[in-house]
């Protein structure tokens, strides 16, 4: 669908000629290249190690790794062209463990072809062009998310968001940081704090290619600048996406948002979540059933190729942490700005129509 905004949406994924494409986030912000693949293993390798992230991008970049397996998979017999399908699907559908969009899309691609009684070329053909509906699914969930969260973006602004929330991490205009981009494209005078997000900076990397793409103002903060800003500088508000949220607004993302959240309850700062409602896990009842991934150790003693600390030494590396509900002014979605308690206001949203 047109984006009124004009925002140019990032070229995230695209599916071409029986292939996925791909921008190589880990090579920005000095160097655009892109993946062009048709083995699905290779979007397996490319969501594991970030060259593809942020939880709606992998959803959709599951969908597609979902019709590259399926198009290496010469069996006639439909049963056993389900069976194998089932099992490359599986393995798709764990490279990342706490995104839930991910589960979410191959879920939604298992399940077609479990249900598909016909020829095998018709089933490929339809889980192609069920990727294609997930992606426009995307497209469509963070533009009217984009315009819902815009509502709540005062007309000069100065905000805060952590990690990048924005086209790179969807097939659309993104999601925090989408919201804060319409703000800034339908005229009002946004300035973004952006926090560098340690340890691999996509901050520092991503968010600030983005903003830069729509000439909106920023400037580039340590993460451990952040309560100094909200102390001596007036914030409107912290935006921040969303990994996975439990039915109770419990909310998975970056780790160090959960930090931020306190923060911004001791400093008066309105905390908001901005996710689509394929993040929201309703099987879930609290962020205590959110696992949580752990990273290489490399991720934090290393910078690219250079090694920064000693050898052989304990390091901890959770992906994510949890922000308690409470904590929570508002969770945006494509349906609008539910309020606490969220366990009322996330199903009224996703019976509605």
């Amino acid at each position: 669908m047109k984006d009124e905004t004009l925002i140019t949406p990032t070229p995230t994924i695209a599916w071409t000629e029986g292939k996925v494409r791909l921008i190589d986030q880990t090579k920005l912000p000095l160097e655009e290249e892109y993946i062009e693949t048709d083995d699905y293993t290779i979007v397996c390798d490319a969501i594991l190690r970030l060259a593809i992230r942020g939880a709606p991008a992998i959803g959709v970049a599951g969908a597609y790794a979902c019709v590259l397996a399926s198009n290496k998979i010469e069996i006639d017999s439909l049963d056993e062209f389900k069976q194998s399908f089932a099992q490359k699907a599986d393995e798709i559908g764990e490279t990342r463990p706490t995104a839930v969009n991910l589960k979410w899309a191959v879920n939604k691609m298992i399940n077609c072809a479990r249900s598909f009684e016909g020829d095998v070329h018709q089933l490929k053909n339809n889980l192609l062009e069920l990727a294609h509906e997930i992606r426009e699914d995307d497209l469509e969930r963070c533009h009217f998310l984009s315009l819902h969260g815009a509502d709540v973006v005062p007309k000069d602004a100065n905000v805060m968001t952590v990690c990048n929330t924005g086209g790179l991490a969807t097939s659309g205009i993104g999601t925090a940081l989408g919201v804060i981009q319409y703000a800034h494209a339908q005229g009002k005078d946004v300035h973004v704090n952006v926090c560098e997000t340690r340890p691999l900076l996509q901050g520092a990397r991503l968010n600030t290619w983005e903003l830069k793409r729509t000439s909106t103002p920023f400037t580039l903060i340590t993460d451990s600048m952040a309560a100094s800003i909200m102390k001596k500088h007036d914030l409107d508000g912290v935006f921040v996406g969303a990994d996975r949220i439990a039915s109770n607004g419990d909310t998975a993302n970056k780790i160090g948002t959960y930090s931020l959240a306190v923060l911004a309850k001791h400093h008066g700062v309105p905390f908001y979540v901005a996710a689509p409602l394929s993040t929201v896990d309703f099987d879930i009842k609290s962020g205590d059933e959110i696992p949580v991934e752990e990273r290489a150790p490399s991720e934090i003693t290393r910078i690219k190729d250079v090694q920064f600390t000693m050898e052989d030494i304990r390091v901890a590396t959770p992906a994510f942490d949890v922000t308690p509900a409470e904590l929570i002014e508002g969770i945006i979605t494509e349906k609008g700005v539910a309020a606490y308690p969220y366990s009322e206001s996330l199903e009224e949203q996703r019976n509605a129509r």
